[in-house]
């Protein structure tokens, strides 16, 4: 993990950001001092960001480890206590800098969402944090209560798109909206399939590829295309590692907007890392992609 790097690209972005932000907030009912902190927007997210790579488990031992460890290159470190109630402020300055980190698209991408449980099921009626945005929903795994990640990735593994809904929302509904501008092809799971959905894409630009389920027929696709369907777990295993790696479902959040910024944090860790999951396609295959011969799909 190259912390100076990190800092950089970070503080390069609040630099052009925060002028354009403060200019666009509305002012509040009251006038409130500003008083300046210790540590600077560059620097809490920075630290946020740096704790989804650390394989620490814990954000509380993580900062404790840093207050010891790396006083040197944050000097004005304050108590944990502190800290946490700052991490609200840094919402919008995360979310742009995730938005400035998307890729644009290389004509082949992937879709897939993944369950993000606030609490486990038999706590569901005391469960307040995350009370008006979570929901019940189901996936293959079983039942959870939380809300719904949405990911759009391509073939190298660079994040596209994503959005997050409560857990009982259709894994189909947001894929539109997720889609705009992309064009070629979007490989997804049987949850993907529907008819208006592909109409709806086709006319976008974008044609929809999935597997058929046992009781419906056969249909033709180019051979390629059935390779690709088979390299779908590609972004499964983007959902592994911002899980188990990033640590963007826990259920110790403190607040809705804490457990926000941990997922914003989540993702701009990983499209921080150096080695994405990735496919590898050589120029011809690219250059035969919905060219090759149709090849059932069973």
């Amino acid at each position: 993990m190259d912390w100076v790097a990190m800092f950089c690209a970070v503080d390069d972005f609040c630099q052009q950001f925060e002028p354009h932000w403060e200019r666009q907030q509305l002012p509040g009912p009251r006038r409130r001092r500003r008083r300046s902190r210790s540590l600077s927007n560059s620097e809490i997210m920075t630290i946020l960001i740096a704790f989804h790579q650390s394989h620490y488990r814990n954000f509380k031992h993580f900062y404790q480890a840093l207050r010891e460890h790396r006083r040197a290159e944050f000097p004005g470190l304050v108590s944990y206590h502190r800290f946490v109630e700052w991490i609200p402020s840094v919402l919008g300055p995360l979310c742009g800098f995730l938005q400035s980190r998307m890729a644009s698209g290389t004509g082949i991408a992937f879709v897939d969402s993944t369950s993000i449980v606030a609490c486990g099921n038999k706590r569901i009626s005391k469960h307040r944090t995350l009370k008006a945005i979570a929901r019940r929903g189901k996936t293959t795994m079983g039942w959870f209560y939380g809300l719904k990640l949405h990911l759009n990735i391509d073939e190298y593994g660079e994040l596209l798109a994503f959005r997050l809904t409560p857990g009982n929302v259709d894994d189909r509904q947001p894929v539109p909206d997720m889609t705009q501008g992309l064009w070629g092809k979007l490989f997804g799971d049987k949850g993907y399939i529907s008819a208006e959905l592909f109409a709806q894409l086709w006319g976008q630009g974008l044609q929809l590829v999935t597997g058929i389920r046992r009781n419906m027929q056969n249909k033709l696709m180019s051979l390629l295309d059935k390779i690709l369907l088979r390299k779908r777990s590609v972004i499964e295993t983007v959902n592994d590692q911002l899980k188990n790696i990033a640590q963007i479902e826990h259920t110790r959040h403190r607040s809705p907007a804490n457990f926000l910024v941990n997922l914003v944090a989540g993702l701009i860790s990983y499209t921080l890392q150096p080695k994405k999951p990735a496919i590898k396609l050589t120029p011809n295959e690219r250059n035969w992609l919905g060219q090759l011969p149709l090849a059932a799909v069973a």
